[in-house]
């Protein structure tokens, strides 16, 4: 979901707000113009999963219905995705379910902030659910592999297995923080300071091919595998290792972006306060 839109200054006149769309198509051309930057998503996320949302945000929009509600509908697909996952032994016919019902509730994901923005503008309220949707998301889904693995797997004589699972909650629960975090003391930092927005920096293909591996879209298409286990464990803990290596490295470069926001100048700092998410 997005945040509101920044208000006009004082005395200065407020923008007209376009005309609505009116049906499919102009919707959908209104959103191919209105797309948060591209830079640092991975190569699915970005080249798929962004136009599918696009066009269930346009299919929504046309059926009236509210970012808050295509949230819900993103987390039913998913949460059965997950369900799946746990409780049925893995077949291939199971995998197939599991692809669809993460991927749909995927690109439904994608489609409540485009819809918010289509909209005229998100709410907090729902950028907080949307959060939290997800971060239920990532952790409920590693849990729901380790399940599976220690019902159906058979890993008596491999139960080191365990802990990629193990191991991926914690790694997709700490990434996920960690990039709201930074984002919200940058945000704090703007807030208290008055220092602009950095400018967004044109996206690369080249890294999102390279990032591929923390690309929730990939881990979603992956579980078509599910009822092929030896080849779908092998599969996700390579995933997983592309996970934890790519968050320490960048648990690096947070620390020193953020660190960087202490260097602001002091003067900007004390007349403005400490924010409230500051120690």
């Amino acid at each position: 979901m997005s945040a509101p839109g920044p208000a006009p200054a004082p005395g200065q006149t407020p923008a007209a707000a376009p005309a609505p769309p009116r049906g499919f198509r102009e919707a959908l051309a209104r959103l191919a113009s209105a797309q948060k930057t591209a830079k640092g998503a991975p190569a699915y996320s970005r080249f798929v999963n962004r136009k599918l949302g696009r066009l269930l945000a346009a299919v929504s929009y046309v059926a009236g219905l509210t970012p808050n509600l295509v949230t819900a509908i993103s987390a039913a697909f998913t949460f059965t995705g997950i369900a799946l996952i746990a409780l049925v032994d893995p077949a291939p016919w199971l995998g197939a379910a599991v692809c669809l019902a993460l991927v749909v509730g995927y690109a439904f994901d994608a489609a409540d902030g485009q819809l918010a923005r289509l909209r005229g503008g998100g709410s907090k309220s729902g950028e907080y659910l949307d959060h939290m949707v997800d971060s239920a998301k990532i952790s409920a889904l590693h849990l729901a592999v380790l399940i599976s693995w220690y019902r159906f797997g058979g890993l008596e004589d491999r139960a080191a297995y365990l802990l990629v699972p193990v191991g991926f909650t914690v790694v997709a629960a700490v990434m996920f923080f960690g990039m709201i975090l930074k984002d919200l003391l940058a945000r704090a930092h703007r807030a208290a300071t008055g220092a602009p927005a950095p400018p967004a920096a044109a996206p690369s293909t080249v890294r999102s091919l390279l990032v591929i591996p923390t690309d929730y879209g990939l881990l979603c298409v992956a579980f078509l595998l599910l009822g092929f286990p030896e080849v779908f464990r092998p599969l996700y803990a390579l995933i997983f290792l592309g996970n934890l290596l790519f968050l320490m490295a960048a648990s690096v470069k947070w620390f020193r972006e953020v660190g960087a926001l202490d260097a602001a100048p002091a003067g900007s700092r004390a007349a403005s306060g400490r924010s409230p998410v500051l120690r």
